[in-house]
C-alpha cells in the first residue's frame, strides 16, 4: 500500500482501541469490529498540523495543505484555547472528503460564594426537558416533532426488517445512523437553550436527575406500544450536553435522586402516585393543579437547593436564604 511509517502505526492503534471500547461497553465477549473505507483517522502532529486557515495532512504523496472554509466561524478554535485531538477524514455522500476536526477545552471548576437560585430539569417522553427555577420561572422544551419522526423511522424498520434482503439490511443501517445524527443534533439544541435560558434567569446551579438505572426499573410499566421511544430515547447524552454547556457558561450542575418528584405536591408535599395522570398533575390532598412534568422539575430545583448546604458545611460558601 506504500503507507507511510506513521500511518502503518495508526491502523494497529485504531483497531486496538475500538476492541477497547467495545470491551468497555461490555456488550459482547467477542464481537467483529467493521470499519469503512471512507473514513480514516490522523493524529495531531504526527498525521496533520494546523498553521493559521491551513490544515496540512500526510498523505501517501506527502503532507498536502487544505484551506479551512467559514473561517471567521471556526476561528474561535484557533485562538489557543483549544486543544487539538485525533480527527477524522470522512467521505460524504456527495463524494467529497471532509476534515472532522475535533478539538477539546479544559474548564477549571467555578467557585461558588453565593447561590440563591436554582433550576431543575425534568427530561422525559411527553416533552425532551422542562426547566424551572427557584422563583418559579419555567420553560418547555418541546419533543412532539422528534417523537413522530422516530415513530417513522419505527415503522420503516419494521417493514425492512420483514423483507430481509441485503438491501433492506443496508438501509437499516443507514436509518440507524441518521436516527442518531438526528437525536444528537436535537440534544445539541435543546441544551444549548437551557443553559441560555439559566445564564438569562441567574441560575447558580443547574439540577439533574441521576438516571442510574431508569429503564431497568421502568420499562415494565410502559405500554407495549411506547416501549422503544422509552428504551431508545437518549436522556442521558441531553443531561451530558447540558453538563459540559452549563460549566462553560461557569453553571454547577449537581445530580439529585429523582423518586416521587413527578407525584409529590409542590404545595403540601403530599405523595401519591395518584396524584399524576399522563400529562396532568393533582393533588388529591389538597387539590394542587399543574403541568405533571413541571411539578418534576420544580421538585428536582427543591432537591438541588441541599447541594447549597454541602457547599455551606464545606466552607465553600456562606449561608443565604432560598424563598420556597
Amino acid at each position: 500500500l506504500k503507507l507511510k511509517s506513521q500511518m502503518s502505526c495508526n491502523i494497529p492503534r485504531q483497531v486496538a482501541g475500538c476492541y477497547k471500547t467495545l470491551h468497555k461497553q461490555k456488550k459482547a465477549k467477542w464481537q467483529k469490529v467493521e470499519f469503512s473505507p471512507s473514513s480514516m483517522t490522523f493524529s495531531y502532529k504526527r498525521d496533520f498540523v494546523i498553521d493559521e486557515d491551513t490544515v496540512k495532512i500526510t498523505t501517501i504523496n506527502g503532507r498536502k495543505p487544505y484551506s479551512i472554509l467559514n473561517y471567521d466561524y471556526a476561528k474561535q478554535y484557533f485562538d489557543g484555547s483549544w486543544k487539538y485531538q485525533a480527527s477524522k477524514v470522512v467521505k460524504h455522500k456527495d463524494g467529497d472528503y471532509y476534515f472532522h476536526l475535533c478539538v477539546e477545552k479544559e474548564i477549571p471548576d467555578k467557585q461558588i460564594t453565593n447561590a440563591s437560585t436554582f433550576m431543575g430539569i425534568d427530561v422525559g417522553m411527553n416533552y425532551l426537558a422542562v426547566a424551572s427555577t427557584t422563583d418559579r420561572k419555567c420553560s418547555f422544551f418541546a419533543g412532539g416533532e422528534i417523537k413522530n419522526l422516530r415513530n417513522h423511522y419505527k415503522s420503516m424498520r419494521k417493514r425492512l426488517q420483514s423483507k430481509g434482503t441485503l438491501s433492506a439490511k443496508r438501509m437499516l443501517k443507514h436509518i440507524s445512523g441518521k436516527e442518531k445524527r438526528l437525536m444528537r443534533d436535537v440534544n445539541h439544541t435543546i441544551s444549548k437553550k437551557i443553559v441560555k435560558f439559566a445564564v438569562e434567569k441567574g441560575v447558580s446551579v443547574i439540577g439533574l436527575e441521576d438516571l442510574s438505572g431508569i429503564r431497568d426499573s421502568t420499562l415494565p410499566k410502559v405500554s407495549k406500544k411506547r416501549r422503544h421511544n422509552h428504551s431508545s430515547w437518549a436522556f442521558r447524552q441531553l443531561q451530558t450536553f447540558i453538563e459540559y454547556k452549563a460549566r462553560e457558561a461557569g453553571i454547577i450542575t449537581h445530580y439529585v435522586d429523582p423518586s416521587y418528584t413527578s407525584q409529590t405536591c409542590i404545595r403540601c408535599n403530599h405523595i401519591s402516585k395518584n396524584n399524576r395522570n399522563r400529562l396532568s398533575f393533582r393533588c388529591e390532598k389538597c387539590g394542587y393543579e399543574n403541568n405533571a412534568d413541571l411539578i418534576g422539575a420544580m421538585n428536582i430545583e427543591h432537591k438541588t437547593r441541599d447541594y447549597r448546604y454541602i457547599l455551606e458545611s464545606q466552607g465553600c460558601m456562606s449561608a443565604t436564604r432560598t424563598n420556597a
